[in-house]
């Protein structure tokens, strides 16, 4: 089967790739989109097992990302929002710290719960108050490891734990080796917008970007290399080839630096367990993180999904998951470890919980090492692009941006006024 010549061929339907085809069909130009899985989404996909959705890797959407307001309908996802704050297992007992503006109604438990300490807090104030400078951020000026500004802002003691923990389970590495600039515009993120999940699961997200371009994506078909063939570029898969003026690369970083010859970035990687239980261990809309000084386990952080996302979970039933690193080998914790410390956090037994899913993810998320560059380019060579999350910032925000940014590139590109 060959397809016919098209303007752009687009490799990948992750949400990167979605975007980049979703602005150039809208400027009507001829785009299809080559999908290798069996369905829209890459790294972002819901598994339904027994009337629970598992979200493959513990993910939420922050509604204050700017891009969003530019391709999403946020009210047809039907967002249900998590508590605006986390709650922290302690030595003796648990506590919350909460958005003092969002939960204003739990600032004198807070206070009495003695979690915030004023030279504490003053310290990791100093650092927090980097967040309210976006610009500054953004251009990764003076930028450092995220651990070191800590240290220099004089964040120590509980609250210090709380925020590396917090943040490990973000950014997926725990040795605080990570972008400052970029630790802190997902700080100011989470102060302008409160994440939530949608009423169908992650999965919503990339199928509604998916809509509009139905008739343009073909499901199952890998790419197996794309080459130079005259002034056009040539795809093979298995069962097509097609020439296109245009290729743009929209798939994971490892395996698109297969296709183009670049080397990938460093990746970070996860395990993700979700559990069904009978009893809801807690009713805390929260994220859930270790804050003693030696944790009992690996768990990067622990949430009863169904008490923020009640459709996640059939009635009466609870929905538990929990993240941790994987090894440097790439080796995940073992799933009864991950269990005894997440109930352990929670103040629960687990040994009732049953395992629904285990999600193995070595290639998660790109490591955002320091300086930050949040503007990466997208143009390979002539006529060949890449976009995603290494491409800007690692993160929803940040696919989104790029396959944007590699669109009105190529559109630039075929105006008249535009480079030949």
């Amino acid at each position: 089967m060959t397809d016919d010549d098209v303007e752009v061929l687009v490799i990948g339907a992750g949400l990167a790739g979605l975007r980049c085809a979703g602005v150039l069909a809208a400027a009507g130009r001829e785009v299809r989109v080559w999908e290798a899985g069996d369905d829209v989404g890459g790294r972002i996909r819901t598994d339904v097992v027994d009337g629970f959705r598992c979200d493959r890797g513990f993910q939420v959407l922050n509604p204050a990302y700017p891009e969003l307001a530019a391709c999403v309908d946020l009210d047809a996802l039907r967002l249900q929002p998590f508590a605006a704050g986390v709650a922290v297992r302690r030595e003796r007992d648990a506590a919350v710290l909460a958005h003092p503006l969002r939960e204003p109604a739990r600032i004198p438990k807070m206070l009495a719960s003695g979690i915030i300490r004023p030279r504490e807090a003053i310290g990791l104030g100093r650092w927090a108050a980097g967040a309210l400078r976006p610009h500054t951020v953004k251009s990764g000026h003076g930028d450092g490891a995220v651990r070191e500004r800590l240290d220099r802002c004089g964040a120590r003691g509980e609250l210090r734990r709380v925020v590396d923990r917090f943040l490990a389970g973000v950014v997926l590495e725990d040795t605080g080796a990570t972008s400052n600039a970029f630790c802190l515009l997902l700080a100011r993120m989470f102060v302008l917008g409160v994440p939530g999940l949608p009423a169908d699961g992650m999965h919503a997200l990339p199928q509604q970007l998916a809509r509009p371009l139905t008739s343009r994506i073909t499901l199952g078909r890998r790419v197996t290399h794309v080459e130079r063939d005259g002034n056009r570029w040539t795809v093979r898969a298995p069962d097509a080839v097609a020439r296109a003026r245009d290729v743009v690369v929209a798939i994971d970083p490892v395996a698109a630096a297969a296709l183009t010859g670049h080397p990938p970035p460093a990746m970070r990687g996860v395990v993700t367990d979700w559990w069904a239980a009978d009893e809801a261990p807690s009713t805390l809309p929260m994220l859930w993180v270790d804050g003693r000084p030696r944790p009992p386990g690996p768990v990067l952080n622990t949430a009863v999904i169904s008490a923020a996302a009640p459709s996640y979970a059939p009635p009466g039933r609870h929905l538990i998951c929990a993240s941790a690193l994987l090894t440097a080998e790439g080796e995940p914790p073992e799933e009864d470890a991950t269990r005894r410390h997440a109930a352990d956090v929670l103040g629960a037994d687990g040994r009732g919980w049953r395992l629904l899913q285990r999600h193995v993810i070595p290639d998660a998320l790109p490591a955002q090492p320091p300086p930050l560059r949040v503007r990466r380019p997208v143009r390979i060579r002539e006529g060949l692009w890449w976009c995603g999350d290494h491409r800007d910032t690692a993160s929803i925000q940040g696919a989104l941006v790029s396959g944007r940014r590699t669109a009105e590139q190529i559109l630039r590109q075929m105006s008249p006024s535009g480079p030949s």
